[in-house]
């Protein structure tokens, strides 16, 4: 179900669970700014999720709220897992849902990345 994204942090959503060790994952990378693990319902061939292991409900207040290292970090981290996987050529897919219209569904800060085959279009059209 989607959420609101201006909500406050809701420490009980799945990713801050996944980040204490709570919820066991398959990690691809991790480092003091970012943890990134594959989805456990895989979109594509390779469907790798990044998330700040700060405290951000979504794009829009990891924005507004991050320290700049914070946002690099993050950045660097979602590069990082791109070129770990081969995926700067031939390409791939970022996605990050923020509220309801854009159905995000978990109350953390996520991007979805994508490759392993051409994705085809972005919207229906």
């Amino acid at each position: 179900m989607p959420i609101d994204a201006t909500l406050p942090y809701d420490d009980q959503n799945v990713f801050a669970k996944i980040l204490r060790g709570e919820i066991p994952n398959r990690t691809v990378y991790e480092d003091e700014w970012a943890l990134a693990f594959h989805d456990i319902n895989p979109q594509a061939p390779l469907h790798v999720l990044v998330i700040p292991k700060g405290a951000y409900v979504s794009w829009d207040d990891f924005s507004a709220r991050a320290l700049d290292e914070e946002i690099a970090g993050f950045v660097r981290a979602v590069g990082h897992v791109a070129r770990a996987h081969d995926l700067v050529v031939p390409g791939y897919r970022l996605l990050a849902n923020v509220g309801g219209h854009g159905h995000q569904e978990v109350p953390h800060l996520h991007v979805h990345l994508f490759g392993g085959r051409p994705l085809g279009p972005m919207l229906a059209r």
